[in-house]
Formats: structure tokens, sequence, C-alpha cells
């Protein structure tokens, strides 16, 4: 009785230890049938050599910490600001309008600015409070305006953002200057094998060593 009793102690105590992670993202972290069924995906895609969930740079983290995913709400062509390709407003869908959408997370990696690059969002000025609507169109108010929500919404999860290699220099200082701001943990990836604009097997593997060596 008393082993039954031990044995049980034990599961109770790793369960509660096993943390919980969700992905805030565009398409380098999507996956169909894992991301919400509404949401544009990238992977698998026929151009780009992963084809399993396993392979993608935030199960290999998950799985290697012993962790268990809370949700990805990653969509495909997002951006973080409300200014999308073409100059269409994107505020229905952009980062800012899913920061509700993570349940319960002990850790948060946004992966975003890839899409605010590629589309020329407009970058803006540094504002850290009083965001309107209108200042959430360009990357820095609307990038200080989502890492306020999520220290917010999320006060006991440990958030961590990830930049994309090959961005243009304003897109790279925009988020290293708010995340400093904010002293929330950025990764700066670097030298990410890529077919088709998007991380390969081999650069989600990079993606996942960059992660750990950062000590996450």
């Amino acid at each position: 009785m008393f082993l039954v009793l031990l044995m049980a102690a034990t599961v109770a105590c790793a369960s509660a230890q096993t943390k919980r992670v969700s992905i805030l993202g565009d398409s380098y972290s999507t996956f169909i049938g894992v991301i919400p069924s509404n949401y544009a995906t990238f992977y698998p895609n026929d151009r780009n050599d992963v084809t399993k969930v396993e392979q993608t740079w935030w199960s290999l983290y998950i799985n290697a910490k012993g962790y268990a995913l809370e949700k990805n709400d990653s969509w495909g062509g997002t951006t973080i600001c409300g200014t999308g390709y073409g100059g269409m407003n994107a505020s229905r869908n952009n980062f800012i309008s899913r920061v509700d959408s993570l349940g319960h997370p002990d850790v948060i990696f946004v992966f975003g600015g890839t899409n605010d690059d590629w589309a020329g969002s407009p970058i803006g000025d540094y504002q850290y409070s009083d965001w309107t609507k209108d200042d959430c169109m360009s990357l820095r108010p609307a990038l200080a305006c989502l890492i306020d929500m999520l220290k917010k919404r999320y006060s006991e999860a440990d958030i961590c953002f990830i930049l994309n290699s090959e961005l243009k220099e304003p897109v790279n200082e925009s988020m290293r200057e708010v995340c400093k701001h904010y002293n929330v943990k950025l990764v700066e990836l670097h030298d990410i094998e890529k077919q088709n604009g998007h991380p390969s097997i081999s650069g989600m593997q990079s993606i996942f060593d960059q992660l750990l060596e950062a000590g996450l």
C-alpha cells in the first residue's frame, strides 16, 4: 500500500512540474492539425522537407524538455502590427488580436516580425503607453502594446521572443529595443537554413539548438 501511495505521489509531483508551453506565431510555427482549423498554415508544404510535426522547432523543444503543448496559436502570413501585405488592415488576425488565445501557459514563445518585414509594414516610433488602434498599425508601438498585454494577461509566465534571421535592420533594432525596455528575453536567430523562405528540417533543428544555447 505504501508503495502504491509513493508511486501515485511521484506521478502527481511529476505532473505538477510539467511546464505548459504556448506559441504565438506566424507560418514558421504552424503545422496542420495542431493550429486552429481556420488559420492559414504552411507546414507541411511540397516545397519544404519538413513533413512531420516532430520536426518543427517547437515540438523538438517541448519533447526535449519534457514539457506539454498548451496552445499553438500560429497563423500563417500574420503581422505583429495591424498593417499587412499591400497595406491591408490586418488587425483582425494580427498578433495583438490573438493575445487571449494562449490558454494557461507557463512558457510563451512569440515568434513574429517576419511578415512585418516582408510586407513592408510601417515601423513607427517607440511608444510605451496609451496606444490607439491607429498607433498599432506600425510595428514599434504594436510590439510594445503586445508585450504589455502579454505580461498583464500571463503575469506568471516566462515570455521569450524569437527573432528570425535575415530580416531588415529596422525590424531587428525594433525588436531588440522594445524587448529590452520590457526586460523580455529575445533570441536572435542566425544561419537558419530555409526552403521556400521557411525553415527546413535543418533550419528547425538550428532554431531548437539556438534556444538551448540561450539557456531556455
